[in-house]
């Protein structure tokens, strides 16, 4: 059975790190409005011809969601997704 919109959760980009472990490993974090959720997507860099762009929102499973259990990071995710709704369209490439 095909996902439809309404079974996804839409997450918006609140931070992008460089993983310690690995080399040449972006790490990408999504997180609802409320903050409460968070979906991380790791992006290996594997050419500076890489097309595959970073967008300001994408629409997640809900099963591939973690939640936030800090109140300061929920805070902080929750501003910073806000922000990125307030400013970009979901497709916006970031």
């Amino acid at each position: 059975m095909a996902s439809t919109a309404s079974d996804t959760v839409r997450v918006w980009l609140v931070e992008r790190t460089y993983s310690d472990d690995e080399q040449n490993l972006i790490i990408l974090t999504y997180a609802t409005t409320g903050g409460d959720r968070y979906f991380r997507k790791e992006r290996a860099l594997t050419s500076f011809t890489d097309a595959r762009d970073t967008t300001a929102a994408i629409d997640a499973d809900p099963g591939n969601l973690g939640a936030v259990d800090d109140d300061d990071l929920q805070e902080q995710y929750a501003a910073e997704a806000r922000r990125m709704a307030d400013v970009h369209d979901p497709d916006d490439v970031i």
